[in-house]
């Protein structure tokens, strides 16, 4: 077949499709909604059901919980006030933060909780917006005491109870000593809530006010949130989360009456927006673009560079590849990117199809989203099954080798 005028061929666009259609009729994904674009030019392929026994077909407009894949978005909010000069990257966060003042630090990452030394230097907004303030979800840690003290106080949103507000989630992450010394560690996702936190505090206003005015607004995201508003929800399906021994699959969330169908106590940077992938689209796009999005500027362009390029040290790096090698049967293989910047990861080696320089990030729901400025792509795939099973992951590593060979 010729080329077509997508930036992509017909030959390869036809292989993306033929592969989402396969994992779709396998009977173990009910249905997804994927966009690639490069050059201006669109394609979006909606397949299947939003439920797993039926239910409507997978819409353009389907809105989805996008887990993780909150995580380069919400970082925007904080970007927006470093190009204001509101906040600077080596301020103390403490003026905003007291709860994260005199910190203690735990004296080995797996120790008992009261065995901590001091704190050699405070936390700065740096060591938030790079995920290295001392605090993460760290899966080679499950079972210790710190992990298991983060799981027991609500602190992240992987619980059947929810989040509390961000004033008493404050509060009990104060209790909690660091695993390690400020700015020494990148560990996971903790930071992408406190991001949220702190921005709040910095402008008087909620989380999600201050996103949607400085970003979804003027990017158009009209299905981007914390929560689905009642008109809507009968575009959000069901979240499975399937019986990791025998595939059976199980509501994890339901859309009516479910964790987004109301707005929650906590608006979660790390993982609690909903959105669709035209939203999505029109996000990395303006990254792509350096920061503008049609004749508005939305980020500085130094601010972009600083998000989509990594921050790790060697030292540090090592850490997130050995997390993400060591957790390949709980990841599937996600995660292996080498970098991170701000709120997301950028490729720092060739690992698979897609080249040095990629950015974006996955999600827990069976969500990716990723941008690649060598090839002016985007790629976004949503599903609502989650990670118990390797099914979306194997999905969303068949749609980044697919999409790659479609490129013209």
């Amino acid at each position: 077949m010729g080329r077509s005028d997508r930036g992509f061929t017909e030959t390869g666009l036809r292989g993306l499709r033929d592969v989402l259609t396969r994992h779709v009729g396998s009977g173990r994904i009910p249905g997804l909604v994927a966009l690639v674009s490069r050059y201006g030019e669109t394609h979006v392929e909606a397949i299947g059901t939003t439920r797993h026994d039926g239910g409507v077909p997978m819409r353009r407009d389907t809105i989805f919980r996008m887990a993780s894949t909150s995580k380069p978005v919400s970082i925007a909010a904080a970007m927006v006030l470093l190009d204001e000069c509101e906040l600077r990257l080596d301020d103390l966060v403490e003026p905003w933060l007291p709860e994260l003042a005199d910190r203690r630090v735990l004296t080995r990452p797996d120790g008992p909780l009261d065995d901590t030394v001091p704190a050699r230097r405070p936390v700065t907004v740096r060591d938030v917006l790079t995920s290295t303030f001392g605090l993460g979800m760290d899966m080679t840690a499950l079972g210790a005491p710190i992990m298991n003290a983060v799981f027991e106080r609500g602190l992240t949103p992987d619980l059947p109870e929810p989040m509390p507000g961000p004033d008493e989630w404050m509060r009990r992450l104060g209790e909690l000593p660091l695993m390690h010394q400020p700015g020494e560690r990148w560990q996971y996702h903790i930071a992408g809530d406190l991001l949220g936190v702190l921005v709040a505090r910095v402008t008087g206003r909620s989380f999600e006010e201050f996103l949607r005015e400085r970003l979804f607004e003027p990017l158009g995201m009209r299905d981007t949130g914390f929560h689905v508003p009642a008109g809507r929800i009968d575009r959000l399906p069901p979240l499975y989360a399937p019986d990791p021994l025998t595939g059976e699959f199980l509501v994890w969330d339901e859309a009516e009456g479910g964790r987004y169908s109301g707005s929650p106590a906590f608006q979660g940077g790390g993982g609690g927006l909903v959105s669709t992938v035209d939203d999505y689209h029109a996000y990395f796009r303006m990254l792509l673009n350096h920061g503008t999005h049609g004749t508005e500027r939305i980020l500085s362009r130094p601010a972009v560079e600083l998000m989509t390029t990594n921050r790790l040290t060697p030292a540090q790096q090592d850490a997130r590849n050995a997390m993400a090698r060591q957790n390949v049967h709980v990841s599937y293989g996600q995660g292996q990117h080498g970098g991170w910047g701000l709120g997301m990861a950028v490729r720092t080696h060739r690992g698979d199809y897609a080249p040095v320089g990629q950015f974006g990030w996955d999600g827990g729901t069976g969500t990716t989203t990723y941008a690649d400025p060598e090839n002016q792509v985007v790629g976004i795939l949503l599903t609502q099954v989650g990670m118990s099973r390797p099914d979306s992951a194997r999905l969303i590593h068949d749609f980044w080798t697919t999409l790659y060979q479609a490129i013209d």
